[in-house]
């Protein structure tokens, strides 16, 4: 399981062309690696490459946009703005 997911992972991360995809295609797979090692189950896997690939969007999204970094605030929420 861990080589079939590792594959489709580096596959689509050297597929995507943008910041934003890889970092997407990169979170998703690293996800669903670690959620599928932790629990030992398909549906680990799936909710981490859900909880990977957002995270890995977000990553790829600030680097997209020059001047602006990804912060969070004191309630856990993230959000983009003007770096400082």
């Amino acid at each position: 399981m861990k080589k079939i997911i590792v594959a489709i992972a580096l596959v689509g991360a050297l597929a995507s062309c943008t910041a934003t995809e890889k970092g997407t295609a990169i979170g998703a797979g690293t996800g669903a690696l670690i959620g599928g090692v932790a629990t030992h189950s398909w549906g680990g896997a799936a909710v981490g490459a859900v909880a990977g690939g957002v995270v890995g969007n977000l990553i790829g999204r600030s680097h997209e946009r020059r001047g602006y970094c990804i912060y969070r605030d004191r309630y856990g929420h993230r959000y983009e703005a003007r770096c400082r």
